[in-house]
């Protein structure tokens, strides 16, 4: 039988197994913990009724937003969200 590493119920396979540093505190690697994470995340983004988005800026207009969402005291994200349908409620009253 080959050793699986995401295989939670035969851990005393590995028990021999001495490592330098902290002990694991998840038998997950962290590859596997993040990719677990993620899905999380995004099932729990789905359940807000989010979507995701990816968009490429320059430095400047990052620096800019970070520093106005500070300012605001909100994140990043919601202040973009807020400057689009501030925008796009403007648009579709001019249409």
């Amino acid at each position: 039988m080959a050793k699986e590493q995401t295989d939670r119920t035969t851990l005393d396979l590995f028990a021999n197994e001495r490592r330098p540093g902290r002990p694991k505190t998840n038998p997950l690697s962290r590859d596997e913990q993040l990719r677990i994470n993620k899905r999380n995340q995004l099932k729990r983004d789905k359940n807000r009724g989010l979507k995701r988005v990816e968009l490429k800026l320059n430095a400047d207009a990052v620096d800019a937003l970070n520093e106005l969402a500070e300012a605001r005291n909100i994140s990043r994200s919601e202040l973009i969200e807020e400057m689009l349908i501030t925008q796009l409620e403007t648009l579709r009253g001019k249409a």
